[in-house]
């Protein structure tokens, strides 16, 4: 079983956003991170071999250890303690290109999106899309536009943001109400004419 909490933290005019995974078993280690504009300001990671293999019981206590390494990064955060570096935000420089007569416009690029949070994205209603764009020789891109649409009845969302200079985002978001038969989650990434997109096909829970 795999647990996790995203939080978000004040710290003075910013927000920044609090991740906790349990990375799985095969792992064994549980992973926090916190989020600017993308930008990953700080990892906490701590290992769980003494607990493995896991049973009911010890999945009770690395479900505690994960609360208290939660708890413990905001707390720290909130006093002062860890002290969080914010960064400039990225420039992205223009490019000029040069005009060649009668030449062919070159096919864009493909770009590859990743949802590296794909397990814990959604908390209730809050949905919290933790993203890494990459080219196609699987460099990070910056100033990448990231876009999410849920595919919902009629009334279709979207929401964007840009990518770090890690070639992260991060959006977060309600979930609107899902309706239709064809209900879907659709990530889009695009940067000077090349394009990555997932899509994940969306069930309603049935009501108990």
């Amino acid at each position: 079983m795999l647990f996790g909490h995203n939080s978000n933290v004040t710290v003075g005019a910013d927000v920044v956003h609090v991740q906790t995974e349990d990375r799985g078993t095969g792992h064994a280690f549980i992973d926090t991170t916190v989020h600017w504009h993308g930008r990953v300001l700080h990892r906490r990671t701590n290992n769980y071999h003494d607990l493995l293999p896991l049973d009911g019981e010890k999945e009770n206590a690395l479900q505690g250890r994960l609360d208290d390494q939660h708890r413990a990064v905001i707390e720290e955060i909130r006093t002062g303690a860890l002290k969080l570096t914010f960064p400039a935000p990225p420039t992205v420089p223009q490019r000029q290109v040069p005009l060649v007569r009668n030449a062919r416009p070159a096919a864009p690029a493909a770009l590859k999106v990743e949802l590296i949070n794909a397990r814990t994205w959604l908390s209730g209603k809050q949905a919290t899309l933790q993203l890494m764009v990459r080219d196609v020789a699987g460099n990070t891109v910056a100033g990448a536009e990231t876009k999410a649409r849920v595919e919902a009845g009629n009334s279709p969302a979207e929401f964007s943001t840009l990518t770090g200079s890690d070639g992260e985002a991060i959006l977060q978001f309600e979930m609107p109400k899902l309706s239709g038969a064809e209900v879907a989650l659709v990530i889009e990434a695009s940067r000077d004419g090349a394009k990555g997109h997932l899509r994940f096909q969306l069930r309603a829970k049935p009501r108990a």
